[in-house]
């Protein structure tokens, strides 16, 4: 969860800032010598595209490269990243009750579409592939085929195994992609996608904009370096000026955009012939996103089920996100070509799709943990209020269940 910090006045930088919220990151575990030397040879990498670039790259590059770089980075390398034993839990790793409710919206849309199927992105465990599966069965719903588009080789592997081990019937319904399909008709399914793709960090103060870069010191440790912004990262911040007042802003003021919403939702536009577009994600509407007293933004970390911000150190070993700008993803949906459906608080879109009546026939053998999960699934002081689901349609016609209730839309 990200954690708003009061900048005290002598404080001039997101530099400053870092030093003094990672005293807290002093106490977190110390990686195995297998990990250290992993981290090593992601870094060694790293290092050298800072080389090439002449001292520094921008943070959204340094942020792929320690989770995407193949065979190296955080999602693409081989240690185990989500569930009690990784580094962060999802909601269907808490409760399948989750994947249900996800089913029962799946089960209104897929009657109304000929061969309908399900496209999953980026799966995790393939957990919720599983679950969504085991209860459209159950409600005689199955799609014609569950797609997933996995671009870790060694989560895809690990998927597999659990759905051969799990559910070995399933198996020839699932077909792994590579790439995005082309005239796709159904549901495509985004959890906790976006909190993950790199951002753009900014910086404003004395009516300049300025970009966060990342170079290497004397010591050779990871450094924050300030340089001009981008002409890209010019442009979007002047969107933003459009709607909000910076003048308000308490300065410095440091946040995050993502440059790559309007190619990546242009690309699911392109590949979705009709159906609906479900995205579940923590973040908030552009006003809350840029509130004037989170000006050191809301990018986090998370290692071994600890949560801070210091995206430079553990390369490789820990996950780094960025909450959603959900006005952003609605802007560019819409400038693709998709039409909004809804805008809910995760517990909203849960109980809409029938949670209530999921606990009262689900068996689960420990109800200690069974309420624990509910609990944290939909508490206003869990993920009920800070994790959203938005819904997009294209060609498809009719009121989605998931937001027949408590729809937030006019606050985007």
């Amino acid at each position: 969860m990200s954690l708003l910090y009061t900048v005290p006045n002598n404080l001039t930088s997101l530099i400053d800032v870092i030093k003094m919220i990672n005293q807290k990151s002093e106490n977190l575990p110390e990686p195995d010598p297998e990990a250290s030397a992993h981290s090593k040879k992601l870094c060694n990498y790293i290092n050298q595209k800072i080389a090439s670039a002449k001292s520094a790259i921008p943070f959204a590059e340094f942020m792929e490269l320690a989770l995407y770089t193949p065979g190296l980075g955080y999602y693409s390398a081989g240690a185990h990243k989500i569930g009690r034993a990784g580094d962060f839990i999802t909601a269907p790793e808490l409760s399948p009750l989750f994947s249900y409710c996800l089913a029962n919206q799946c089960a209104q849309i897929l009657p109304n579409l000929i061969n309908g199927n399900i496209l999953e992105l980026g799966a995790g465990s393939g957990k919720m592939a599983g679950d969504i599966l085991s209860h459209l069965e159950k409600i005689n719903c199955l799609p014609n085929h569950y797609y997933i588009l996995e671009i870790s080789a060694d989560l895809k592997a690990r998927q597999q195994a659990f759905i051969k081990q799990a559910y070995p019937h399933f198996l020839s319904k699932i077909i792994w992609l590579d790439t995005l399909p082309n005239n796709f008709i159904g549901i495509i399914l985004a959890n906790e996608v976006l909190d993950a793709m790199p951002v753009t960090i900014f910086n404003w103060q004395e009516n300049t904009l300025a970009e966060y870069y990342v170079g290497i010191d004397q010591n050779n440790h990871y450094t924050w370096l300030l340089k001009p912004a981008s002409n890209a990262l010019q442009d979007a911040f002047k969107e933003i000026t459009n709607e909000i007042n910076i003048n308000s802003w308490f300065l410095p003021y440091n946040s995050e955009i993502n440059l790559l919403l309007p190619g990546w939702l242009s690309s699911l536009n392109h590949c979705l012939e009709q159906g609906i577009l479900l995205l579940i994600d923590y973040g908030f509407p552009l006003h809350e996103y840029y509130h004037p007293q989170r000006n050191q933004g809301t990018l986090m970390c998370h290692y071994q089920h600890r949560a801070h911000s210091n995206p430079l150190i553990l390369v490789g070993l820990q996950d780094i996100t960025s909450h959603v700008n959900f006005t952003a993803v609605t802007q560019f949906a819409i400038q693709a070509g998709l039409g909004l459906e809804g805008y809910v608080s995760q517990a909203n879109f849960l109980f809409n799709t029938g949670l209530l009546e999921l606990i009262k026939t689900y068996q689960e053998p420990d109800s200690l943990n069974f309420n624990s999960a509910i609990k944290i699934l939909t508490l206003p002081s869990e993920m009920g209020e800070l994790f959203k689901v938005i819904g997009f349609s294209k060609n498809y016609k009719a009121l989605l269940i998931g937001f027949s209730n408590q729809d937030l839309s006019h606050r985007l």
